[in-house]
């Protein structure tokens, strides 16, 4: 790994950006994994990043504090200041999560970390960035979708010493056009231990203090179809399914 090249990893501690890690390390990265604490409404979610990163093989794991929920604008946002609480959605169709962008998107999320990832990449002298979108996101985010990583990826090599002479940073999203149960049968075949993720929007706290995701909301709705339709069993706990 030491003489591996590096490259700067979004990792939320999700299962998209844990598998979007295995696949740094699969292609001959030494991985960099970068983690932010945005006013998200828990801190499960980093919990399961530092598990997931060491887990991984990242090099280093930095987390970087960056408050989102003082502008607001999304569900999934914490101590909103000015702004109305938004629930977030449950019991929801596929069909109707790709009718319209969520209230579980945050405003510019990505385009703010994809920025810091690069600030990072470039100080490092890595010109390669990793980020675990893919087909079922971009359905209803727009920072997901292919265009945008391109457009990103333009942006990168105009806005930075090393792009503008010439060393080019490129970003990678391996699961972009993969379904949630390929991004599961993908990461299986790479070892990634799912049971160390974390993907629920709205954990529920239980009597003995641990948490459980809820099974109700979107993202937990289509983690567990994906494990459904690739034939394997989700390792992490529920409170209903």
């Amino acid at each position: 790994m030491s003489d591996a090249p590096p490259a700067v990893v979004l990792l939320s501690g999700g299962l998209d950006s844990a598998t979007a890690l295995a696949c740094c390390v699969r292609d001959g990265f030494a991985p960099y994994a970068l983690s932010f604490r945005y006013g998200q409404r828990h801190g499960i979610e980093l919990e399961a990043a530092r598990r997931v990163a060491e887990a991984g093989g990242a090099v280093r794991h930095e987390t970087i504090d960056l408050n989102l929920s003082t502008f607001g604008g999304s569900a999934l946002l914490s101590d909103r200041k000015g702004a109305d609480d938004l629930e977030v959605p449950k019991d929801r169709e596929e069909a109707a999560m790709a009718a319209e962008i969520p209230v579980t998107y945050v405003p510019a999320r990505n385009t703010v970390f994809l920025s810091v990832a690069l600030g990072w990449a470039e100080a490092l002298g890595a010109r390669d960035i990793y980020v675990g979108v893919n087909a079922v996101d971009y359905s209803g985010y727009p920072d997901c979708r292919p265009e945008f990583l391109r457009a990103f990826e333009t942006l990168a090599n105009l806005a930075t010493k090393a792009g503008v002479q010439g060393d080019r940073f490129s970003v990678h999203a391996p699961l972009i056009e993969l379904t949630k149960a390929e991004i599961i049968a993908l990461g299986l075949s790479l070892n990634v231990d799912y049971g160390l993720t974390h993907s629920c929007y709205d954990p529920v706290r239980l009597a003995g203090g641990d948490d459980a995701a809820c099974g109700r909301c979107d993202s937990c709705k289509l983690r567990l179809a994906g494990f459904a339709a690739a034939g394997a069993e989700d390792p992490v706990s529920y409170v209903t399914q």
